[in-house]
């Protein structure tokens, strides 16, 4: 009898173990990034992501100040801009409805309307090119104009399986995944790594992407660096559907109270 109760509390045992490693679907063997870099030595990529500078579109909130030798009339013409548009975001940040940035709207033309100035069109230039022809039309109504230009609402969107999953306005033109990550706290443990989706608006069309955090090609692809209104979504693993399978719970459950049971009426016999 002792030894037919013995083989019973093996079997129960061996259940059990099935059931812990059903329930621990998640494998870490894909949570470090960029695997393929050799530990032993150092790695050298000869072709990088050429970052490209993006070009100011309709409806871009444009961050524009100009200087002049007199501050009154610096302040003349920058405070309309203080006023032209407000977002409710907090740059650097997640998105809130706090503190609002201001800039010009560009219309639908790629224009902005300044303050002394007048319209100037900036649509489809990098800001570095607003900012010399901002500056050459303002110097023919001041003397040495000192003009700056920049995005106020360059918004990239991380959701998914992140720590802190939000839109985050960010004050910084050249942003990359990783950057993008990281200030959404990195993946958590369930975030797939291999397999993260960007979401791109080109030219009024979507246009979609897959990237593998753990590979070093990452660094040579050209969406390595990120563009206005990008979204990246990181799509949960095996792990992370199992942990909200309640189907599965409830059967290791009941699979646990059969077994309680019959261990319970083998002892007694």
């Amino acid at each position: 009898m002792n030894k037919l109760y013995q083989n019973h509390c093996g079997l129960f045992t061996s259940l059990i173990f099935v059931a812990i490693f059903l329930t621990s679907c998640g494998s870490t063997k894909n949570v470090p990034y960029f695997k393929d870099i050799s530990m032993e030595e150092q790695s050298v990529l000869a072709n990088t992501a050429i970052f490209k500078d993006p070009t100011i579109q309709p409806n871009d909130i444009i961050s524009i100040s100009v200087f002049t030798i007199d501050p009154i009339t610096s302040m003349v013409v920058n405070q309309v801009g203080s006023q032209a548009i407000s977002t409710n975001t907090t740059q650097g940040s997640a998105l809130t409805a706090t503190q609002p940035s201001a800039g010009f709207l560009v219309d639908k033309n790629g224009e902005v309307n300044l303050s002394v100035i007048g319209k100037v069109k900036i649509g489809d230039l990098t800001t570095f090119q607003a900012r010399d022809l901002i500056t050459a039309k303002a110097a023919i109504v001041f003397k040495d104009p000192n003009v700056q230009v920049g995005y106020a609402n360059f918004k990239v969107t991380v959701l998914g399986e992140v720590a802190r999953p939000a839109a985050y306005v960010i004050p910084n033109e050249k942003v990359s995944i990783l950057d993008a990550l990281g200030l959404a706290g990195d993946l958590t443990i369930y975030g797939k790594r291999e397999n993260v989706l960007l979401v791109r608006d080109n030219n009024g069309e979507k246009q979609f992407a897959r990237l593998d955090l753990n590979s070093k090609e990452l660094f040579t692809s050209p969406y390595f660096y990120l563009k206005q209104n990008d979204v990246l979504y990181v799509e949960p693993n095996k792990g992370k559907a199992a942990s909200l399978n309640q189907a599965r719970t409830q059967t290791l459950a009941i699979l646990g109270t059969a077994l309680t049971v019959l261990i319970t009426l083998i002892s007694r016999i």
